[in-house]
C-alpha cells in the first residue's frame, strides 16, 4: 500500500487531462491514469514511469458505469485508497441546433454527464470506505462553456452546464463525508481537441485552419491560449490542503474570457 496520497485522473493520456496528472505528481500523488485510447495510455504510462513516478493505469470508457468502478478498484487495489478522483473526461460537439440528432446528444452526454456521475458515485463509495480526518476531493472538468453558450457549440455547453449542476448538487449531498466537489472551468487551449473543434467550424462559418481558434482566443486578456500548465496550477490547489474549505465551485480558468 502507498503511502502518498492518490490522485485518479480520467482522460489523462494527453491534453489537459496529462497536464494535470504531471503536476499532481510533481506534488508527490501516486498517479492512476485512465483514458479510452489504449496507445494514448501506453505511451504516457512509460514516460511517467521513466521519470520515476508512482503510477498504474486503466483502460476505460468513462460512460459506462461498470467502467468507472473497476477504475476505482483498480486505484484502491493498487495504491489503497482514493483521496483525489478528477472527472477530465469529455468531447466536443461542433453542430448548429438544427442539425442535431439523437445520437449526437447521446454521444456528448454520455461522456461529458454520464461519466462525471458515474465517476462521482464510484469514486465517493471508495471515499467513504476510507474513513479517517482526512477531507477527499472529487474535481470536475467543467468549462468556459458551462457559465457561457456559444453558437455551434450547443449541445456541448448544455453538457457542461450540466456539470457545474451536478458539481453543487453533489458538494451538497457529500460534504458530510468530508468529501469536496469543485471544477475547474478552462478556456481555449492549445490542445487537440481545439484542434477538432476549428476543423468541424469551418465547416459552417467557411474558416481557414487556425482561423477559428484564433477567433476565439484573440479576447483572452491575457493575450494567449491557455497550455495544459495554466489548468493543471489551479488543479493543484484544488487537489491540496489548502482547498478544503472550498466546494460546490465552477472556477473559471481562462485569462480573462468570461466573467461571473
Amino acid at each position: 500500500m502507498s503511502s502518498k496520497k492518490v490522485a485518479v485522473i480520467t482522460g489523462s493520456g494527453d491534453g489537459l487531462g496529462k497536464g494535470i496528472a504531471e503536476r499532481l505528481a510533481q506534488d508527490g500523488f501516486a498517479i492512476v491514469l485512465s483514458d479510452i485510447n489504449p496507445d494514448t495510455l501506453a505511451k504516457t504510462e512509460a514516460e511517467f514511469k521513466a521519470r520515476g513516478a508512482a503510477v498504474s493505469a486503466f483502460l476505460g470508457d468513462v460512460g459506462k458505469r461498470e467502467d468507472q468502478f473497476a477504475l476505482v478498484k483498480h486505484a484502491a487495489d493498487t495504491f489503497g485508497r482514493v483521496d483525489v478522483f478528477i472527472n477530465n473526461a469529455g468531447i466536443e460537439d461542433v453542430m448548429a441546433l438544427e442539425d442535431v440528432r439523437e445520437a449526437d446528444i447521446d454521444r456528448v452526454f454520455n461522456i461529458n454527464v454520464k461519466g462525471v456521475i458515474f465517476g462521482t458515485q464510484a469514486a465517493a463509495e471508495q471515499m467513504k470506505k476510507q474513513g479517517g480526518g482526512r477531507v477527499c476531493k472529487i474535481i470536475n472538468a467543467c468549462s468556459i462553456a458551462g457559465h457561457e453558450s456559444y453558437d455551434l457549440l450547443g449541445v456541448y455547453c448544455a453538457s457542461k452546464h450540466a456539470v457545474r449542476a451536478l458539481t453543487v448538487a453533489a458538494a451538497k449531498e457529500l460534504a458530510k463525508h468530508k468529501i469536496t466537489v469543485n471544477a475547474y472551468c478552462p478556456g481555449v487551449a492549445a490542445t487537440k481537441m481545439w484542434d477538432r473543434i476549428d476543423a468541424e467550424m469551418a465547416k459552417y462559418i467557411d474558416t481557414k485552419p487556425g482561423e477559428a481558434f484564433e477567433k476565439f482566443s484573440a479576447g483572452i486578456l491575457m493575450g494567449r491560449p491557455q497550455v495544459p500548465q495554466d489548468v493543471a496550477a489551479l488543479v493543484h490547489y484544488l487537489a491540496s490542503e489548502d482547498s478544503d474549505y472550498m466546494t460546490g465551485q465552477s472556477l473559471l480558468i481562462d485569462g480573462g474570457m468570461v466573467f461571473r
